[in-house]
């Protein structure tokens, strides 16, 4: 169902997910991992809708429109697969942070946003997540780490407030910072290095 990469860690580490953005694959947040936290365990997912050629988690109208059917479907769909690869790997759920990138940050906060998921570490790197949401879960548990940008050409200003409210509004323990554009950079990568080492 979904192309991966698993790089078994140390014991006590917390669990990376990757979930990269549109076009990349499996391959491309490995770096970024290995600087945030070389020791922990790592599962990186490559999307299996093609957009044009270029790989993604769901599918999308247009830039900014989902396909929210599709959403739905596939973030339970990847959820499933982790939790499969939790049995499999014998890692707990308990133990996941996500990590996303653009696309790769939406379908997270889906899967976050799920009512049955025990996953409540993220960190999400340009998100944008335009979606009515037809229910208030409990999220005073999580942890989330999120990185926007100012000057954002994908993902207006108004819309990483609208995450920032998804979460602190059901709770949630949100870390923010601020970038300028719709990147993972020095700055960045420093302050969810920090987050990350605090869990």
């Amino acid at each position: 169902m979904y192309e991966y990469i698993f790089n078994q860690g140390k014991a006590d580490e917390p669990v990376l997910i990757l979930l990269h953005g549109t076009g990349a694959d499996e391959n491309n947040l490995l770096p970024v991992a290995d600087a945030i936290a070389p020791d922990a365990t790592v599962l990186s997912i490559r999307g299996n809708v093609s957009e044009n050629g270029m790989n993604r988690y769901f599918k999308r109208h247009a830039e900014g429109k989902y396909d929210v059917e599709d959403l739905k479907q596939r973030g339970k769909e990847l959820y499933d697969f982790i939790e499969g690869k939790a049995a499999e790997y014998d890692f707990a759920l308990e133990d996941v942070v996500l990590f996303g990138f653009s696309n790769g940050s939406n379908i997270g906060i889906n899967i976050l946003l799920l009512e049955e998921a025990e996953i409540n570490k993220a960190m999400l790197y340009a998100p944008m997540y335009p979606v009515e949401i037809h229910h208030e879960k409990d999220l005073s548990d999580a942890k989330i780490f999120l990185s926007m940008g100012t000057h954002d050409p994908i993902v207006p200003q108004a819309e990483s407030e609208r995450v920032i409210d998804i979460f602190e509004s059901r709770g949630a323990d949100v870390e923010k910072t601020w970038v300028n554009s719709h990147e993972i950079n020095g700055d960045n990568l420093r302050a969810g290095k920090e987050w990350f080492s605090q869990l």
